[in-house]
């Protein structure tokens, strides 16, 4: 779903400044080690954290919080004659990140460039040159070429960095053009990042489909999808006793299960930084609430002759229509929230719509049956 769009993104990425590459010869890196290239790092390189960052393309990152506001970095990569990068996010996506990218044109390191790129779009239009919201420390930027592999290396002032890291890697072979716009990326990955502990994630590949996305897709379909269709079939098909009971209280189950998975996995993402979270987060409460509310009146449900009965069903009629209520909205706080492609509203929306024109014409064949 997202990973074209992350293709597209990351040729919109446009110049912020310039490093040069210097050149040594020696082995190649790990977290078991010191840093080969301490001395070729323009800032204290020592008592780094230090972690396998992306480990299906050998990336390992170094960093530290060297001052009450100042963050240092340091990306070391397998050399391929591609580019490197590393970007921040407010919630995993390339849509809104300032990322930090080098590459070097032979392996020894003879020329290179590091710059900022800020990602504004899906298009190089969306992205101008020096736009980063990365405040870098001066001359602190740097990227070492060293045997087969590169050290990208940079400070920047924030006092809480973005939940998310973002990486990425080139094509083999492929370079960035001489205007600074960068080939469409061979793969990129995502990861959580805790400010308050410097905590790092592991990384999710963007051609998987990661926690969040699995989140989304289980409660769109549960209470997004089925829900509501298994209202319609309450409602209206209740000439066909019992076979509508049945086929309510099935596809209702299937549908609060799906949806009750997304929001445990919800929790378990706390994305707590993450513009719109507390609000997401609230009305999925409020939703898994009315489900339990509505399992808890089907089990407690009177006989039809009970003089309860009436009031039972309009507890079980209009918690069920607050559900669904609530639930479509945060379907598309989610999908804004995700940065989801246009294609997802859509979709939902055009599904939403057949929903209403469908439960429109049962609703007056209803009527009409009612009058006769």
């Amino acid at each position: 779903m997202e990973v074209s769009v992350f293709s597209v993104l990351f040729l919109s990425f446009c110049a912020f400044s310039f490093s040069p590459v210097r050149s040594q010869t020696n082995s190649t890196d790990s977290c078991s080690s010191n840093l080969a290239v301490s001395s070729l790092i323009p800032f204290y390189s020592s008592s780094f954290n230090c972690l396998s960052a992306w480990s299906s393309e050998g990336f390992i990152l170094r960093y530290a919080k060297t001052s009450n506001n100042t963050w240092s970095f340091v990306l070391s990569a397998p050399y391929t004659n591609a580019y490197i990068a590393i970007g921040f996010s407010s919630n995993g996506k390339m849509v809104g990140s300032s990322a930090m990218v080098g590459w070097a044109s032979s392996g020894n390191g003879t020329v290179g460039t590091a710059n900022q790129y800020y990602l504004g779009g899906v298009s190089p239009s969306d992205c101008l040159p020096g736009t980063g919201n990365l405040n870098v420390v001066k001359n602190s930027t740097v990227i070492v070429s060293q045997s087969s592999r590169l050290y990208l290396g940079f400070e920047i002032t924030v006092d809480k960095p973005s939940p998310y890291l973002v990486y990425a890697v080139g094509p083999r072979g492929t370079l960035p053009s001489s205007n600074g716009y960068l080939t469409e990326h061979r793969d990129m990955a995502s990861a959580s990042f805790n400010a308050n502990t410097g905590v790092i994630g592991d990384a999710q590949s963007g051609r998987g489909f990661d926690k969040a996305r699995k989140h989304g897709l289980l409660v769109l379909l549960g209470w997004g999808v089925l829900v509501p269709i298994g209202i319609l079939a309450a409602r209206y098909f209740k000439s066909y006793d019992p076979h509508w009971f049945y086929s309510h209280i099935s596809i209702q189950t299937v549908g609060f299960g799906l949806g009750l998975a997304g929001i445990i996995m919800g929790f378990d993402l706390e994305d707590d930084e993450v513009d719109d979270y507390d609000k997401h987060k609230a009305l999925g409460i409020a939703i898994l609430v009315f489900g339990c509310l509505q399992v808890t009146a089907f089990l407690a449900r009177p006989d039809k002759s009970s003089k309860v009965r009436k009031y039972w069903n309009w507890f079980h009629h209009n918690i069920g229509r607050l559900a669904i209520s609530f639930s479509i909205a945060n379907i598309f706080l989610g999908l804004s929230i995700a940065s989801e492609s246009k294609s997802w509203y859509i979709g939902y929306g055009v599904f939403l719509g057949v929903w209403v024109i469908t439960a429109l014409l049962l609703e007056i064949r209803h009527w009409m049956k009612s009058e006769d």
